[in-house]
């Protein structure tokens, strides 16, 4: 039931301009794209169903730009794609600094300055369930999803009167910025803390000890496999079902990625951990990736539960006043690309083993200074946890808002009045 006020109205109808880019012969040639230029030319990765992204980019020349006929973004006009990913925006606002964009072919701009609605309200819509749905149902194309221009035309809108639009716009911005400065907070957090590892890791940066002096004397190269025990997991044969579904935690190596392991999906029965060659792994080891998918390989993680692992997962356990458990984490966790060039094997399809982890070099201080590096980096982590967790319930809120004001559900006072 549309609100009092309130209609509906596709694209077309509210008056928004839908204009896809230009797919004619001068399209640029792979050979006409440079890494700087006059005009930056939009990919497929520079519209994310976060908005733009400008982490990779490509440009054009000015002569190139001004032989190209549809396809400029003007300043208010959102971008969405319509072929891949498709149903992704991104709001070109006074936010982003570039001068001059295109779109690719990919994609079409929506402008709303001669339309009903509001920039920043129809980039709200956009973003919303009311829209998304549509957008799913419409697409069409198993291998590579398409949207045309008639279909978007024919997506339609809920469109409160301007003064209206123009309100809630405003009270949803609040929710943006809010996120938006968590997110910034999160990503210096997270280069603050890798500053903090490259320097306290290494020696750069020594820590006061319990008398208040600076750690002192030179660190000790090791072997990892001299100062810890490693194992590698199993998997219960699947065949039987007795193995399955009891108490015991069985973690697969796509769970590493959890970091932090304080509870696993699978479960075996003690009968499955008798017959495979799986087995129980204590609290506070050090967990690696052996193989996997896509970036699994080399991700770290460190266990706080009593679990049981695949073969794909080996676990490190330090020596005990050796080797402190956390500061073996936090180092490893930061050679990442370092463990996977220790990969065995050709075209990304290599693999670490037992043998290779024993022979990775340490450089160790003493105990209690392992334990003070340790304890600076897990304070950095839950800071950074603290202010994921903050954004988590951001987007929530939001997210909930959108359902009842972008619906009508809830209104807004204007001069005072709902309206």
């Amino acid at each position: 039931m549309v609100p009092k006020g309130w209609e509906v109205k596709t694209l077309e109808q509210a008056k928004i301009t839908v204009t896809d880019g230009d797919r004619g012969k001068d399209y640029p040639k792979s050979s006409e794209f440079f890494d700087s230029g006059y005009c930056l030319f939009l990919s497929a990765k520079n519209v994310t169903k976060n908005g733009f992204s400008f982490l990779d980019t490509q440009f054009i020349s000015r002569e190139k730009h001004k032989k190209l006929r549809k396809g400029v973004v003007k300043r208010g006009d959102i971008v969405l794609t319509t072929r891949g990913s498709v149903g992704q925006f991104a709001y070109y606002d006074h936010t982003v600094n570039f001068e001059n964009i295109r779109i690719n072919s990919g994609m079409v701009t929506l402008g709303c300055s001669n339309s009903e609605l509001e920039s920043d309200f129809f980039y709200a819509l956009s973003k919303s369930s009311l829209i998304s749905r549509q957008i799913d149902s419409a697409a069409f194309g198993s291998a590579q999803p398409q949207l045309t221009v008639k279909i978007i035309k024919s997506l339609k809108l809920p469109v409160p009167p301007l003064r209206e639009q123009q309100k809630i716009a405003k009270i949803l911005s609040t929710w943006d910025k809010a996120i938006s400065t968590t997110e910034r907070l999160i990503e210096n957090s997270t280069q603050q803390k890798k500053a903090l590892m490259q320097q306290l890791l290494t020696g750069k940066k020594r820590l006061l000890n319990d008398e208040g002096k600076r750690f002192e004397g030179e660190w000790e190269e090791v072997l990892l496999g001299s100062c810890a025990d490693l194992t590698a997991g199993g998997t219960p044969s699947t065949k039987k079902p007795e193995y399955w579904g009891g108490e015991i935690p069985w973690m697969n190596s796509g769970e590493v990625n959890l970091k932090q392991v304080f509870s696993v999906e699978g479960r075996i029965t003690q009968a499955g951990l008798d017959n495979s060659s799986t087995k129980i792994i204590p609290v506070n080891s050090i967990l690696i990736a052996l193989a996997g998918q896509g970036k699994t390989r080399g991700t770290v993680a460190i266990n706080r539960i009593k679990l049981c692992t695949n073969q794909s997962i080996a676990a490190i356990m330090p020596h005990q006043d050796i080797l402190d458990h956390d500061f073996l984490y936090f180092n490893l966790d930061g050679r990442y690309e370092e463990l996977r060039a220790m990969s065995t094997g050709a075209g990304g399809r290599g693999g670490l083993n037992l043998s290779i982890l024993k022979s990775i070099a340490l450089n160790m201080p003493t105990f209690k200074e392992q334990q003070k590096i340790a304890a600076v980096l897990t304070t950095a982590d839950k800071e950074i946890e603290l202010l994921e967790q903050q954004l988590v319930d951001l987007q929530q809120e939001k997210k909930a808002l959108m359902q009842v004001l972008l619906t009508g559900k809830k209104r807004v006072m204007i001069d005072g009045e709902a309206s």
